[in-house]
């Protein structure tokens, strides 16, 4: 509450002041002893009591924020700074509304849906918090709302157990935010936490994210925070959550791609080996793969647009390794299978040419860089099939294939590079027989794809949790 003293309206001299004091409805109301009815004054009743309270409820449900006004006319001589606030005579009530701003209801629909729960800490009244976060989606239960006071009646046991199922803290304090982070984090949550005043500083800091507000925020807030939000605009958090699955999932893509290239280089090399053949590779070849066809698409992959569907998973978890979800098993897998080709079209080139090992290395050499080139659309998304309306979104992938396959016809087909790189210059036939090969990595992820479909889909069906 907040109090005021001046002379009344009308008063010739200082001897007689008015003392008026608005506040929250609850630390008020106690203070009052008499009712302003009309243009009488009289002691205030039970009855009286009970009509406010109701009224102050009533527009607290219709989101309306409420002050409670009251005054008390004293001598000037008896105002004692620290004792103003008694004996006051309750005036009324006013209500305020400070409307959520349109899209803060669809950005809390979007973290929803990807798995991130929204939780509202406010200074208001339980019902005016509770009606705002009904409207916004964050709550659709009145027993997911509780309140400083209990809270304070809470041991940080009892508040860890009870956490979970809270959305909604009203008339809460600096203490109060520090301790809801805390158990928060207590029960295995990553807790962003926002704010822009001083006493949001506490828990600022005490969150895993500090978000402070750029335009509003303090600078002890900016100060306490990990980010600033330069547009205090709640749909930014979402839309930055949504970038980063995104950079965190082209790294991934980056990473998956070079390994499982790297690994159909070992797997050609060592079996041929192990077998006892000639090398199907020169140490040139594995120089200029690397090089180009590793390098080029890796690039392209970490251009990728923002994953549309990137925002309707669940989030990940922060312990999992970046071999999590079948990745290290596609990367064996994929890497089996360009080493398999590679070592096919060495194979198929000794066949039709025994007498010229310098083609059949050609041929491996050539399956071994194609294979990986296309390898990349495979990676590019591992969920849905590489023949979609995606398959043109990234033109940088696209780029480093062109680029990719024009440098290795250059190098096999102009003599001075051909020499250079011990290779022999190909027929249609033998780069008919390359390009298959190397699209049948290819084929074999889409089988696979579509086989996880259609298995994920029976498990639906039939009432499992979906893969």
């Amino acid at each position: 509450m907040m109090t005021t003293v001046g002379r009344p309206r009308g008063a010739s001299d200082d001897s007689s002041v008015s003392i008026y004091t608005k506040g929250a409805l609850d630390t008020v109301l106690p203070l009052c002893s008499s009712v302003l009815d009309g243009a009488k004054v009289r002691p205030i009743t039970d009855a009286d009591r009970d009509r406010i309270n109701r009224a102050a409820a009533a527009m607290a449900d219709e989101a309306l924020r409420v002050l409670a006004a009251a005054y008390r006319a004293a001598a000037h001589e008896k105002i004692v700074i620290g004792e103003l606030e008694h004996d006051l005579t309750f005036v009324g009530l006013v209500g305020m509304i400070d409307p959520p701003r349109l899209e803060v209801r669809d950005s809390i629909a979007r973290c929803i849906r990807a798995g991130i729960r929204p939780v509202m800490i406010t200074g208001d009244h339980q019902n005016t918090a509770f009606a705002i976060a009904r409207e916004l989606g964050i709550s659709t239960d009145r027993d997911q709302v509780t309140s400083g006071v209990e809270l304070d009646e809470m041991s940080d046991e009892q508040l860890e157990g009870a956490v979970e199922s809270l959305r909604v803290f009203a008339r809460v304090s600096p203490e109060h935010k520090v301790r809801i982070v805390t158990a928060l984090k207590a029960r295995g949550n990553l807790v962003s936490m926002t704010g822009d005043g001083v006493n949001d500083a506490p828990s600022l800091k005490a969150a895993d994210i500090g978000v402070a507000m750029g335009i509003t925020g303090t600078d002890v807030a900016k100060g306490a925070s990990d980010m600033v939000l330069t547009d205090d605009n709640f749909g930014t958090i979402v839309s930055a959550i949504g970038a980063g699955r995104s950079i965190y999932a082209n790294i991934r893509k980056a990473i998956t791609f070079l390994l499982s290239c790297n690994m159909g280089e070992i797997v050609a090399i060592f079996t041929a080996i192990l077998v006892g053949w000639k090398a199907p590779l020169l140490p040139m070849h594995i120089l200029w793969v690397n090089l180009i066809t590793d390098s080029l698409p890796a690039l392209g992959l970490g251009m990728e647009k923002g994953d549309t569907g990137a925002l309707t998973r669940p989030p990940r978890d922060p312990n999992e390794g970046i071999f999590a979800g079948g990745v290290g098993i596609s990367v064996a897998l994929n890497g089996l299978l360009i080493g398999i080709v590679t070592l096919v079209a060495y194979r198929l080139g000794i066949l039709l040419y025994p007498d010229s090992l310098r083609h059949a290395r050609t041929m491996a050499f050539v399956v071994l860089a194609v294979s990986q080139l296309f390898h990349a659309f495979d990676v590019k998304d591992s969920r849905r099939s590489v023949f979609t309306a995606s398959l043109f979104a990234n033109q940088w992938l696209w780029v480093a294939l062109g680029v990719g396959a024009l440098l290795q016809w250059i190098v096999i087909s102009v003599p001075g590079l051909a020499t250079l790189f011990s290779v022999y210059p190909l027929s249609a036939g033998d780069w008919g027989i390359a390009l298959a090969l190397s699209f049948s990595p290819v084929l074999m992820n889409e089988i696979a794809k579509g086989a996880r479909y259609l298995f994920g889909r029976r498990r639906s069906a039939a009432g499992a949790p979906s893969a």
